[in-house]
């Protein structure tokens, strides 16, 4: 998905400048005449991840848009347009929150690295949000990524679940994000700030589920040389996340009732129950109802814990929402790799949106880390998803072998044909596709060298390839 640039300017010749300076790089752009057209556009939701904004427009000058902006809590970095270049004006944007200035004109170059740079810098703000939020007990439903149908139902539904103590029980399939729901429920509702303790149920040893769930007293069993207070302590006030809950041993679903129904846990080794004040929400990928029909599920226990049922979707069912989860993993890993990578190109997306992805959300983010940390250039193409597309990464010029014969490569006798037998223009399509095909010979069927020669990427010869139905010649070759 490409990132967008919103610019601001009434002048029509620095909007087709500028525009062609940032297509011919793979942004979007959005174009505002004036003030109050961007202020409409940014409060509207347009997902705008830049603005270049002027300063001297009629209407609503550059700084009072910039004013309103921040007073309206839009935190779009913002870098401002003048042609004046006055001191004065530029400290006055910059410190009412502008990320840079440039005077107009100004070179290609010099847009895009301020450009390149807004980026970064909000990539960077906005993982620091995440992460303050995270630590803080503080992440809520409008921090879930994703706008599609069931994302919508679901965050909906969650909003109204917050608001209460109800148990809450996730469903859905693994990776589908089950934690992240139980921290939106946490962070939403009043007990935000409060410990939020996550407790993976199927991971726990059987010999030891009991103590690190109600904890212990000291002295209480061989090897206690501590009191140990239980992860139902930890989250006294907060919330409990039970993943996995499916997998709990039998008894320890029996003790598990008691505190839900007591509001009480009794410490391995203690002489009296203790208080405690914990909201659970429970989560799994199986089906419990089953587990219940089968035994391995008690059935009080299951209609304890599913009195609020949230289902996660997969991702498969979302398609929509794929585009900007990728963007949100791109933004974070970038971060994290120190890398620069503004977004996927257009058939990368749509190789990803197509797939279906098993492992869901988790999948995707591993994916996408991989393909961060293997790229090289500003977009992430085909070959950054081998496992996925089938593409390898393309071999570097310097690295195939010389031909065998001589250092010069014998042109074929026939050049490419640009008149047809009238005379006249042939079609660009027919002359490109005696063009590949011509390379193809030339260069033996070497996909990186033909790429290098025509100027295009690897990723874009395969789809020519396709399109003009030259996969024969292709195989010849090889």
């Amino acid at each position: 998905m490409a990132r967008n640039v919103l610019v601001v300017d009434d002048d029509p010749t620095i909007h087709r400048l500028v525009q062609s300076v940032l297509e011919r790089e793979g942004f979007g752009v959005i174009h505002a005449e004036n003030g109050q057209s961007a202020l409409d556009q940014l409060s509207g939701g347009a997902a705008i991840d830049v603005v270049l904004l002027d300063l001297n427009m009629p209407g609503l000058s550059g700084m009072e848009t910039l004013g309103q902006m921040r007073a309206r809590g839009l935190r779009t970095p913002v870098i401002v347009l003048t042609a004046t270049g006055g001191i004065d004006t530029v400290v006055r944007a910059m410190q009412a929150g502008a990320r840079d200035f440039f005077i107009k004109p100004a070179s290609a170059e010099r847009i895009l690295v301020s450009i390149r740079n807004a980026l970064e810098m909000g990539d960077l703000a906005g993982e620091v949000d995440r992460l303050k939020k995270h630590v803080s007990g503080r992440t809520s439903f409008d921090d879930l990524v994703g706008a599609s149908p069931a994302m919508m139902q679901l965050k909906a539904l969650g909003t109204r679940a917050a608001g209460s103590n109800i148990p809450v029980l996730i469903t859905g399939e693994s990776g589908v994000g089950k934690e992240v729901i139980a921290r939106a429920l946490h962070g939403a509702s009043d007990r935000r700030g409060k410990p939020f303790v996550a407790v993976n149920c199927g991971a726990l040893p059987a010999n030891l589920v009991e103590s690190i769930l109600f904890g212990h007293e000291k002295g209480s069993f061989t090897g206690a040389t501590d009191k140990h207070p239980g992860k139902f302590r930890e989250a006294d006030g907060g919330t409990l996340f039970l993943d996995e809950v499916g997998e709990l041993p039998l008894e320890m679903q029996v003790k598990l009732l008691r505190v839900l129904q007591e509001g009480e846990i009794d410490p391995v080794g203690a002489r009296r129950s203790v208080k405690i004040d914990v909201r659970i929400v429970s989560a799994t990928n199986r089906d419990l109802a089953l587990g219940v029909k089968d035994g391995s599920f008690r059935e009080d226990l299951f209609y304890r814990l599913n009195v609020f049922p949230l289902e996660a979707p997969p991702l498969r069912e979302r398609r929509e929402d794929i585009p900007a989860l990728v963007q949100h993993f791109i933004s974070r890993f970038n971060v994290e790799e120190g890398k620069r990578v503004a977004g996927a190109a257009p058939e990368t997306m749509e190789m990803l949106v197509a797939h279906d992805w098993p492992g869901n959300v988790r999948q995707l983010e591993n994916a996408i880390y991989r393909a961060i940390v293997l790229s090289d250039g500003p977009y992430l193409q085909l070959h950054d998803f081998p496992a996925i597309s089938g593409v390898a990464m393309p071999v570097p010029a310097e690295a195939l072998p010389a031909p065998a014969s001589a250092p010069a490569i014998e042109m074929p006798a026939a050049p490419v044909q640009i008149l047809d037998a009238r005379g006249h223009l042939r079609t660009l399509e027919d002359i490109e596709r005696d063009l590949i095909q011509h390379a193809i010979e030339v260069y033996a069927g070497h996909m990186s060298e033909i790429a290098r020669r025509l100027g295009i990427g690897r990723s874009t010869l395969y789809r020519k390839v396709r399109e003009q139905g030259l996969e024969g010649s292709l195989r010849e070759a090889g």
